[in-house]
């Protein structure tokens, strides 16, 4: 009688293990789909990025064999037949673009007009400075803007959220170029305890290149004055984007937890006698986390785009730099270049908050 008992038994958990992997199958399926709807998307909006940007930057004013040839080369027919050729533009518009879309697809983004290098290995050798100021600016942020945000919700009508809403409202309307001059003026020239600018003193040589940022190469290289040199010179051009960023963050924070707190089981979590880390932590910012992942970013692909002018004040040969120049010599490879490296990385980070969406609200998942 023992061995049928034991049959059945063993056939009991099986069914019960069968039937749990069956579930977990069936609760990453609309995960997948969502995934792969997201995926999809983003593949079309980037393939619509290239056709806008080649047209605008073909609408750019100007020529760029004026703007590229010598006044002599410009008087020789022969050159500038040979400048059009060398650079497609001798081609209807239709040819060049189908030329560019199948280069794209191999990794090739053209050549430069003003470098002479292929624009991926000098968008390769700007991102990373660009970046060694762009991520300590976001995880500042993040810290700073994320608790002055749950302070001033938290606080809501009192002095302290007086004091947050008018600190961020001045960080809002103060431009960054002009805080970046004032901030290169007191702490260089008047205090004398920064440098003046660039990504290192004079007396240093850059360190071997591993990831494009100095701070992190010269550590990998042992190099730790270099390293703290390195580091000097990054300081004010992170505080100044900091600014400008936290401000941001703070009113966004601050207005997605109101709208949190003004829920009715927020009411009946402190009714219940939750103590308010509780509900801060498992109610308020567990619903609040959704809409920030978006201001997040849109924050961090500002960040990697938007620092032309900061980037020009403190002399940082970053993305904002390769764009400015590239726009003053009409060098359309770059340009485009540069159109579509924004472009894609805001359509990706636009894939990950996405993602981050399915993962922190499954019913993003269904929609």
């Amino acid at each position: 009688m023992s061995t049928p008992q034991l049959s059945a038994s063993t056939a009991t958990d099986a069914e019960v293990s069968a039937d749990v992997a069956d579930r977990k199958q069936r609760k990453n399926r609309p995960l997948l789909r969502y995934l792969l709807r997201r995926l999809l998307t983003t593949i079309g909006l980037l393939w619509g990025a290239t056709v806008v940007g080649f047209i605008l930057v073909q609408a750019v004013p100007g020529d760029p064999v004026s703007a590229n040839l010598s006044d002599a080369a410009l008087g020789n027919p022969e050159a500038v037949a040979a400048f059009e050729a060398k650079w497609g533009l001798d081609r209807p518009l239709i040819v060049q673009y189908f030329t560019y879309l199948g280069n794209l697809l191999q990794g090739d983004l053209g050549t430069s007009q003003q470098t002479g290098r292929p624009v991926l290995t000098d968008l390769l050798d700007y991102v990373p400075t660009t970046l060694e100021i762009a991520i300590p600016t976001l995880f500042l942020s993040i810290l700073i803007g994320g608790a002055l945000g749950l302070l001033a919700a938290v606080r809501h009508g009192k002095t302290a959220d007086q004091a947050v809403r008018v600190v961020s409202l001045l960080g809002l309307s103060t431009p960054p170029f002009w805080l970046a001059i004032l901030a290169l003026y007191l702490f260089f020239f008047v205090l004398g305890v920064s440098p003046n600018g660039g990504r290192l003193s004079p007396q240093f040589s850059p360190p071997d290149h591993v990831t494009g940022m100095y701070t992190v190469d010269a550590l990998i290289g042992g190099q730790f004055d270099v390293a703290w040199d390195a580091a000097q010179h990054t300081i004010l051009p992170i505080l100044v984007l900091t600014s400008v960023t936290v401000a941001m963050l703070t009113r966004f924070v601050r207005s997605a937890l109101l709208e949190v707190l003004r829920k009715d089981y927020i009411s009946a979590a402190y009714a219940k006698g939750l103590s308010t880390r509780t509900v801060l932590i498992k109610h308020l910012m567990r619903a609040g986390i959704v809409p920030i992942i978006t201001v997040i970013g849109i924050s961090f692909a500002t960040l990697l785009s938007g620092t032309v002018l900061v980037e020009s004040i403190f002399s940082w040969p970053g993305l904002g730099q390769y764009a400015y120049q590239s726009a003053s010599a009409l060098d359309r490879p770059a340009i485009l270049g540069v159109t579509l490296f924004v472009a894609a990385v805001y359509l990706l980070l636009n894939l990950v908050v996405d993602l981050l969406y399915g993962l922190a609200d499954p019913r993003v998942r269904l929609t």
